[in-house]
């Protein structure tokens, strides 16, 4: 019975042992409590990546004190050997949970004993060798803030406060303020820091999955709106086009006139169907600037380029086939600069010119990029064809070296009055 009904669980995004499919492709069991979710994931870009390292960097600045005392601390031969391997160890989990963790999720039954290993080791390296390495548990606050959920997050933090407390203390035996007081506000603000941003990112995936649920709804409206519009363009045209053929096959050879006034009917209702067909699908398939603005942000961002666009085109009153044939302009101008151009980064600007007593409204889009530039003297059939769909709309193409590199598209259509 478990073989038969795991694939249709798979298939419906069901984890046999409880669960759902989450963004990326992780899984998220039932209760939200529950949920151990990476902050990254596996399609971050370069730089994104690079960002993450650089925020995991940033806190081996507490690390002085711990590497200090072994450089220059008073230690036998093996309690050295013994703190650095204590201190390897440490810095494996530790990465293991805030770096691997973040970019692919490891199950709770391995998170939760790399935490209490974490723990264990501050603790021990803390009471056998100097308050100095009190700092792990800043460490420790951080990593439990980044990978645990937040109610287990706020007693993991809070058992490092004490275990400060306590070291720093000697257990109670000395009184006062100590040096251990200046590592407990790194340690909490480190440690909901990290609740706080492991949060966001929940919250930002709920949102996309939230996105994605509403685009393939529209998806499925706009699938059946086409439907409704081709049953009743067709429906009619069909019915006919079957009855008249029906009509003239009775009508032949005795009535051959009759027969061919038919077939004329036929043809007549025929090609006006195919312009009805022809204009639904054209409505249905034209994309628009709005669309394309979203989707070449996301295809720069995906690729790591620095993209500088604005995320609406202006309040220009364009024509369907002008809007159309722009936004085809700029979906084949961001694949160009994504597939061929090498660059690093791309800007483009969507600008309105008002009519004058000629009324000669336009909107000129402009795609320029840091690449290697033009490749030849000969244009591609890409741009070929668009100068082509632009020429259809009252539009015009040009395209140039840019001034310092890197390859300039503009395209320019009329505005409607």
């Amino acid at each position: 019975m478990a073989d038969t009904r795991q694939p249709a669980a798979a298939e419906e995004g069901l984890r046999p042992g409880g669960g759902r499919r989450g963004p990326f492709g992780t899984w998220w069991p039932e209760k939200a409590d529950d949920r151990i979710p990476a902050l990254g994931n596996p399609a971050d870009s370069p730089r994104q990546k690079r960002a993450r390292i650089a925020m995991i960097a940033v806190w081996m600045v507490f690390l002085a004190g711990p590497v200090g005392d072994l450089w220059t601390g008073d230690h036998s031969g093996p309690a050295l050997a013994g703190a650095l391997t204590g201190f390897a160890a440490f810095l494996v989990a530790y990465v293991t949970l805030v770096y691997r963790h973040t970019r692919s999720p490891l199950p709770g039954r391995v998170v939760y004993p790399l935490v209490a290993s974490l723990y264990a080791l501050a603790l021990t390296l803390s009471l056998a060798a100097s308050e100095r390495w009190l700092v792990l548990f800043v460490y420790v606050a951080v990593a439990t803030g980044a990978v645990l959920p937040v109610r287990h997050a706020v007693v993991a933090v809070a058992a490092c406060v004490l275990a400060l407390a306590a070291v720093g203390t000697d257990f109670g035996a000395r009184a006062g303020w100590g040096g251990w007081t200046s590592v407990v506000i790194p340690c909490v603000l480190g440690g909901f820091a990290l609740m706080s941003a492991r949060k966001t990112v929940i919250t930002m995936w709920e949102l996309r999955e939230a996105r994605a649920v509403v685009a393939e709804l529209a998806a499925n409206e706009e699938r059946l709106r086409l439907a409704r519009d081709l049953h009743d363009l067709l429906g009619h045209s069909l019915s006919l086009i079957t009855l008249k053929s029906e009509l003239a096959g009775r009508m032949l050879p005795a009535r051959p006139e009759e027969a061919a006034t038919q077939v004329a009917d036929i043809e007549r209702v025929s090609r006006q169907a195919l312009v009805d067909v022809r204009e639904a699908v054209g409505g249905y398939r034209r994309p628009t600037l709005a669309v394309e603005l979203a989707g070449a942000r996301t295809a720069l961002d995906t690729v790591g380029i620095d993209a500088e666009l604005p995320h609406r085109p202006p309040a220009v009153r364009l024509a369907p086939e002008q809007e159309g044939a722009l936004a085809w302009a700029l979906r084949e101008a961001v694949t160009n600069v994504v597939r061929h151009s090498g660059a690093t980064r791309c800007t483009v600007t969507l600008q309105a010119r008002g009519r004058g007593s000629a009324g000669d409204g336009l909107l000129r889009l402009t795609v320029a990029d840091d690449g290697k530039g033009p490749s030849g003297a000969r244009e591609g059939n890409g741009l070929s064809g668009l100068r082509e769909r632009l020429a259809l709309a009252d539009g015009s193409l040009s395209t140039s070296a840019g001034v310092n590199g890197g390859f300039t598209l503009s395209a320019t259509v009329p505005s409607v009055p």
